[in-house]
């Protein structure tokens, strides 16, 4: 019997309508369009406008595309994975209410969060469960309101996030297909740097947090850059050695959307040619859970069976890693 891979065979997304400019940004703080784009990439990010809707209306709105592209049905849905670090409540599972609401009525679900890198664990996670033979479809959403907590007086982290979610469907394959390594790292150590500190079981929310605006996000962006430059590059240099890949085997690089000069230094690193770096940063901004999965829906029509894909990602904890994947299918 053929050995049973994780392979991805649909893709889905979903992004809001209303469109932050850098422009836009320049009414709200001390910045402007020059600065944004030359440090970060950044020309325009989505924002969730409506009251009382969260990231599962971006997760579910992502899933129904890859439904309706695909004409899959939900009840064939073993498991849905919501990968976020914005979940609309504590306690009460993002994923099940998104699992319920497109009609995923025979899967069993779950959130994971690990800040930016949570879509790529949940690659890993997935693929788990498929390689385990029990389960045939696995619905894996990456999606993140990010506007919930940023404050937009904070020039240093207003003008990186946007909202967003994409979707992707793992099945088994026995072409040698779909997930073939990866390589995934965690150091608490870091916690301090990125996090939003007031609203977790440390520190729960008070009306004088509330007031002084403590449940906003904080980053040390200089600490932040700095380790996400070094590991994001160290992680693809390892992936690529451990399966005996040279630059030229790549067929594309699908890196966390945090900042174009991270990626650009991820790419540089193994000297990686820049048509082959997936790039959609200045559309959508730091979508968090949602770039890896965006990247793969704006790029799907370019996308050939056997493309060989090196994942990587960085974000807070902190966490980071990458992955090797086949892409399964001609779009």
């Amino acid at each position: 019997m053929s050995k049973i891979s994780a392979a991805i065979t649909a893709v889905g997304a979903y992004v809001p309508d209303y469109v932050l400019t850098n422009q836009i940004l320049e009414t709200l703080v001390d910045t402007n369009d020059e600065w944004i784009t030359s440090r970060t990439g950044i020309k325009e990010r989505r924002i969730l406008k409506e009251e009382g809707k969260g990231t599962s209306f971006l997760a579910i709105n992502a899933a129904k595309d890859l439904i309706k592209k695909t004409g899959l049905n939900p009840k064939e849905i073993d498991l849905v994975i919501v990968a976020t670090a914005t979940p609309d409540m504590k306690a009460a599972s993002t994923a099940a209410f998104t699992a319920t609401e497109i009609g995923a009525t025979n899967a069993f679900s779950f959130d994971l969060e690990a800040a930016c890198s949570s879509f790529l664990f949940g690659m890993s996670t997935a693929s788990s469960y498929i390689e385990s033979g029990r389960y045939k479809k696995i619905l894996l959403i990456g999606a993140d309101k990010n506007s919930s907590f940023i404050d937009y007086k904070d020039r240093a982290t207003c003008i990186i996030f946007g909202d967003g979610a994409g979707a992707v469907l793992f099945e088994p394959n026995t072409e040698n297909l779909g997930l073939q390594d990866e390589y995934l790292r965690s150091d608490g150590a870091g916690r301090e740097f990125l996090q939003a500190t007031y609203g977790g079981s440390s520190y729960p929310l008070t009306p004088e947090a509330l007031a002084e605006g403590k449940h906003f996000v904080f980053q040390d962006g200089k600490t932040v850059f700095k380790n996400a430059v070094f590991n994001m590059a160290d992680v693809v240099v390892k992936i690529l050695e451990r399966n005996n890949l040279s630059k030229d085997d790549v067929s594309w690089l699908a890196a966390h959307q945090a900042n174009k000069r991270i990626i650009d230094a991820t790419a540089n690193r193994i000297d990686l040619d820049e048509n082959k770096v997936m790039m959609n940063i200045q559309k959508y901004g730091n979508t968090t859970s949602a770039t890896l999965p965006l990247l793969l829906n704006d790029y799907e029509s370019q996308l050939k069976k056997g493309d060989k894909i090196i994942f990587a990602a960085f974000g807070g904890g902190f966490t980071w890693g990458s992955i090797y994947l086949k892409w399964a299918y001609n779009s």
